[in-house]
């Protein structure tokens, strides 16, 4: 599934080389507990840093339509997790524009994407998931909000997502992790659909099932929008 998970300027340490357009810090801290209740592990970052090299760079996720900003020179774990370094690439307006907003602190949060796959975490007691590896990581983008991991969605990611659902606990984190939906708001809105799903006769599982998915894409749709 793909996944979006975003820190604070606090978390993030992020500091300007003067106006040469270089910047670090960091784009995940391990050992801690998100907004959704998860922890990722020291070590989580590995194999997908070997094999795949270094991710790109975007400005709000935006690796669809887009082009990216700059480049991330390292990209590496220490005990803290993950620490970046990047340069914004000359002449690009938008580089230019980020280069400006996080000199007057203005951005102030890193936000990391990529993909999990099963196998990758543990279930944890209270509903998050312990994450022991990403099975990519594709792109560390510089973000204006960062307590919304989701603020563009990958609506071709959401269908092949959807269609490897399983379970309601599979149907709440996709609505979470693409969806930027809160846990709360995620629980409510399956909780809602399941209600409505009892009502039906058995004979229509299959159309209740694509009715589901349909649910699922509408609402990550929804939240996609800006007003």
């Amino acid at each position: 599934m793909l996944l979006r998970k975003s820190l604070s300027l606090t978390d993030c340490d992020i500091k300007m080389d003067g106006d040469s357009g270089r910047f670090s810090g960091y784009a995940s801290v391990f050992g801690g507990v998100d907004s959704y209740g998860d922890t990722i592990l020291k070590g989580a970052f590995e194999t997908t840093l070997r094999r795949d090299g270094k991710p790109k760079m975007f400005y709000g996720h935006d690796a669809f339509s887009g082009i990216p900003i700059g480049k991330w020179l390292t990209a590496k774990e220490d005990d803290k997790g993950l620490l970046v370094e990047g340069e914004l690439t000359p002449g690009v307006s938008l580089a230019s524009d980020v280069k400006a907003a996080l000199k007057h602190g203005t951005l102030d949060g890193l936000s990391i994407g990529g993909y999990l796959k099963a196998g990758d975490f543990e279930n944890s007691a209270d509903g998050g998931r312990i994450i022991k590896k990403w099975s990519r990581l594709i792109e560390i983008s510089v973000v204006a909000f960062p307590a919304d991991s989701a603020a563009r969605v990958d609506l071709s990611s959401v269908k092949s997502a959807i269609a490897d659902l399983e379970t309601i606990q599979d149907f709440e984190r996709l609505l979470r992790d693409a969806g930027g939906f809160s846990r709360e708001a995620a629980k409510t809105l399956v909780s809602r659909a399941k209600d409505l799903f009892a009502l039906r006769d058995a004979d229509e599982e299959a159309e209740a099932k694509q009715e589901a998915e349909q649910l699922a894409a509408l609402a990550l749709r929804m939240r996609s929008i800006k007003f």
